[in-house]
């Protein structure tokens, strides 16, 4: 799986990502202040056409959460409903971008905006979106957390994207596994090139992913969790996590 952004400003070759193995493609819809990521329709268009799966993710701030979970939402339904049937993807995999924020104004949001961004999420589409951070940052922030582990349930619910480029990551509560684990962030890796490339197709600086099963898993975990915004929601079943002593 392969994750974009605008900032990647060479035009991907989706074909020859298929054709290297990549199965997915995730990529920014919305970021601070309210603003939608340039790229993100057209590449909804070659990606799909080139037979990928598709997803969406939001960079967060400290703003109010609710309405960035709002803002993300319409961007991602608009470039759904405006492409042609052919292009038009079978649903949307959604994900929150919980990191900390040095790039856009209004600071990094906190455990409790995300909380509460992820219950909109829910609220609206019926899925719980995907958490994406980096490992050392999600582990600090849910090590200061005081507000009880009940408040925590909405996340355990969300499945869980890592980023560690020098080993695998580890879960932390109150999750009790990750789903997708991004080994190289803009060319950045200190694994072996031999078993984790760093590039793909025309992209030299990729941004790469490992998902935690089989190919099929994976599609199957797509298909899953993926919001299709055509259809009214239905709400996920709470998913019960063992938390780690």
């Amino acid at each position: 799986m392969v994750n974009l952004s605008h900032y990647d400003l060479v035009r991907p070759d989706f074909a020859a990502m298929r054709r290297e193995g990549i199965v997915g493609v995730i990529h920014e819809a919305t970021y601070p202040p309210f603003e939608r990521d340039a790229k993100y329709f057209e590449r909804q268009q070659a990606a799909t056409r080139a037979g990928l799966l598709w997803g969406a993710y939001h960079f967060a701030n400290g703003s109010d959460p609710v309405r960035q979970a709002d803002h993300f939402l319409s961007a991602v339904s608009s470039a759904w409903a405006q492409a042609d049937p052919v292009s038009r993807p079978e649903g949307v995999l959604l994900v929150l971008d919980f990191e900390k924020n040095g790039h856009y104004p209004g600071g990094t949001m906190r455990l409790d905006q995300a909380i509460a961004f992820v219950e909109r999420i829910r609220e609206r589409t019926g899925k719980y979106p995907g958490i994406y951070s980096g490992e050392y940052h999600l582990n600090r922030t849910l090590n200061s957390w005081n507000r009880g582990a009940s408040r925590l349930r909405a996340l355990a619910n969300c499945w869980l994207w890592l980023a560690n480029y020098g080993a695998a990551p580890r879960a932390s509560s109150p999750w009790d596994a990750w789903h997708l684990w991004q080994y190289c962030g803009d060319g950045r890796c200190r694994l072996p090139r031999s078993a984790y490339p760093q590039r793909v197709a025309n992209l030299i600086r990729a941004e790469r992913n490992i998902f935690n099963g089989s190919r099929d898993e994976l599609r199957n975990f797509w298909r899953e969790h993926a919001w299709q915004p055509g259809e009214k929601p239905r709400r996920e079943p709470p998913q019960t996590v063992a938390a780690k002593n």
